[in-house]
């Protein structure tokens, strides 16, 4: 039996950890958390997309973008959340085909589309 989902996976290449943090941390608000021991050797980082799920980013040396495949982040006040994306020149793609919802895409500093969803 499937009870949830703990974490989502993007990948990322070498040496991208500042740029991720200060999107998905600083510019996105989620919060940092600490990878244990074992895993903090291999790079990337963690973080809290709500109370129960988590966003990793994880190092991958032959790296590429996931251009189809992505996250849903569930948000409140999407437009708030374009707004901010898009004062930091990130480029937002509204979508209305998903009867009862907003949303939009935009990617991640190294490529990753994300889905935004209220």
């Amino acid at each position: 039996m499937i009870t949830g989902l703990d974490h989502v996976q993007l990948a990322a290449p070498p040496g991208s950890e500042t740029v991720l943090r200060a999107f998905y941390g600083g510019i996105l608000g989620l919060r940092e958390i600490p990878k244990p021991p074992s895993l903090a050797a291999r790079g990337g980082c963690w973080f809290e997309a709500g109370p129960t799920t988590q966003l990793h980013l994880g190092i991958d040396p032959d790296f590429r973008p996931a251009r189809k495949a992505h996250p849903a982040l569930r948000v409140t006040g999407i437009r708030a959340h374009a707004t901010r994306l898009t004062h930091h020149d990130i480029t937002v793609t509204w979508d209305d085909t998903l009867p009862g919802h907003h949303r939009f895409y935009a990617h991640d500093p190294v490529g990753n589309r994300l889905e935004f969803l209220e």
